[in-house]
């Protein structure tokens, strides 16, 4: 595969987009390049920050032409059936960690040299090292460190003057009675039930790996089942808040910022027991050399220091770069802080969870069967 990746391009990258006619000329040459690019993200506030922050500019200075696919809550799933076709119709592919995990231990990703493929940090330190441990494997390209974690209303009459600030409020169905929303895959919603059944955090995975430990997280999500709608976008969460049909519930914390600040719904953050996650982009297998060289000239390119950072004035969610934090100040249209809305502010992190993600990797197909068949009772 033979890339153009000019250094001045790279060194140019670190400043404002338009400031520079010899930038915008190095970007645009991209050698045996494909004319177009499909996409796979997640919709919502998050697709909507990636499209201003980068995928936009790229096409304003290369002329490709970008879709979009948001089926990312179905991105194993996808690949394994386009890869099974000999037909991969997608080109760069958003998912979180433990979906990377899946896809790189399948041979459904390509691994990627970080050091010689993407841009330096503005500091000069090596991608390797400004991304430092948001690599999580040779497969996944970090973008950003987000949470899900729960919103609420702020005016419910039958919560007398209540607020929930504890997780296991979610399961408190007589101080905080109303409906609940929850993700209709396993994968938070037994650690949360867990925390909530009285396990310790450092035992979380030791007791989904015993013999009942997922039936007991099951149990638990059982004294609230009859309460609970299941989404599967997380654009859900947000609009059953909106529209009064949740009194609380799980999503994304971009998605909750997107309802609460810039649409001024009355919705909080309830932090308690967020769990971080890392998203970022897998190229999958199977592209023939002008696709490839397009979407990985397209990924030097969205994933340096200043587009990083130009994602965070969008959305609440940490740049994966080392970088990228100190470019970060205050929202794009707004014009408010955006360290209150970070799921890595310290006053919202006193405690939170990180996924187990090798864990998961090898459990995700059992583990979603059992769940998917105990939804179904």
């Amino acid at each position: 595969m033979k890339l153009k990746h000019l250094m001045g391009a790279t060194v140019l990258a670190v400043g404002p987009l338009c400031g520079s006619m010899a930038f915008a000329q190095d970007i645009a040459e991209c050698e045996n390049c494909s004319d177009s690019m499909v996409l796979m993200s997640w919709g919502g506030a998050y697709q909507a920050s990636q499209t201003a922050a980068y995928a936009e500019p790229y096409a304003a200075l290369t002329g490709v032409n970008i879709t979009w696919d948001e089926g990312s809550n179905e991105a194993v799933a996808k690949l394994r059936a386009a890869s099974e076709a000999g037909n991969m119709t997608y080109d760069l592919i958003d998912v979180e960690g433990p979906d990377s995990q899946r896809a790189c231990d399948e041979g459904l990703a390509v691994e990627i040299d970080f050091d010689e493929q993407l841009a330096a940090g503005a500091d000069g330190s090596t991608p390797t090292a400004d991304f430092g441990p948001s690599i999580i494997n040779d497969c996944f390209v970090p973008q950003i460190v987000f949470s899900t974690t729960f919103g609420y209303r702020t005016d419910i009459a039958e919560w007398n003057g209540a607020v929930p600030d504890d997780l296991c409020d979610v399961f408190d169905l007589t101080t905080f009675p109303g409906m609940r929303s929850l993700e209709s895959r396993p994968k938070k919603n037994l650690e949360w039930a867990l925390l909530c059944d009285g396990v310790a955090q450092a035992d979380l995975y030791d007791v989904l790996s015993s013999e009942g430990g997922v039936d007991r997280a099951l149990a638990k999500l059982d004294t609230i089942k009859n309460d609970v709608i299941w989404w599967s976008a997380g654009a859900e969460t947000p609009q059953l808040l909106a529209d009064g049909e949740v009194v609380m519930g799980s999503t994304y914390n971009g998605r909750l910022f997107a309802a609460a600040a810039e649409q001024g719904q009355p919705i909080a953050t309830l932090w308690d027991w967020q769990v971080f996650d890392f998203d970022g982009w897998i190229v999958p297998e199977g592209l023939d050399e002008a696709r490839m060289n397009r979407v990985m000239h397209f990924l030097n390119f969205a994933t340096d220091t200043q587009r990083l950072a130009d994602q965070a004035k969008y959305i609440s969610y940490g740049p994966a770069r080392a970088s990228s934090q100190p470019l970060v100040s205050t929202h794009a249209t707004l014009g408010i802080e955006m360290a209150p809305f970070m799921p890595t502010n310290p006053a919202n992190q006193k405690n939170f969870l990180v996924n187990n993600i090798e864990w998961w990797a090898d459990n995700q197909d059992e583990v979603e069967a059992k769940f998917q068949a105990w939804l179904s009772q």
